[in-house]
């Protein structure tokens, strides 16, 4: 099952090689790690994607808390939260396909960064699974170049 799991570490050097290192050296895989200040600039966020049974999860909670630099670990999977994704695509452009990528640009909300005379790069922001949708979509145009950048996710407000 996939976890999303958010760390307050403080924000100091080395912070994030402990975590990386604490899940290779226990065999855990990180599908994605996003890391970034808080509203606090001593604290940073970790949000941390991650797939595997209950009982490994529990495990990887216990590890993450014991860390020196960590502060607060909570796995948002149960719990109501939001999370987004960016996507930065470029894509083949044709004249004759150019209305139709412009259209679906809309479609999905997405933003044109760029554009020459034979690809254009969009950005989309969104769930995992819009993300998903949108490269499954525009596949067909020719993706070039594709990068996205892992979850990054918070707990829902009151």
């Amino acid at each position: 099952m996939k976890h999303i799991i958010s760390v307050l570490v403080e924000n100091k050097f080395g912070s994030l090689n402990r975590v990386a290192a604490m899940f290779s050296a226990r065999g855990f895989n990180l599908e994605s790690i996003s890391i970034g200040e808080t509203e606090d600039t001593e604290i940073s966020r970790m949000t941390i994607v991650t797939r595997g049974e209950d009982q490994i999860i529990s495990q990887v909670l216990k590890q993450l808390n014991r860390l020196v630099d960590t502060i607060k670990v909570i796995d948002l999977t149960r719990q109501p939260h939001v999370e987004r994704e960016l996507l930065l695509m470029t894509l083949k452009l044709t004249k004759t396909q150019q209305h139709e990528i412009f259209e679906l640009i809309n479609v999905f909300k997405g933003k044109v960064v760029d554009i020459k005379q034979k690809s254009i790069t969009i950005e989309v922001i969104g769930s995992p699974e819009k993300i998903n949708t949108t490269i499954d979509i525009f596949r067909v145009y020719g993706i070039k170049e594709l990068a996205r950048s892992g979850a990054v996710a918070i707990h829902r407000g009151e």
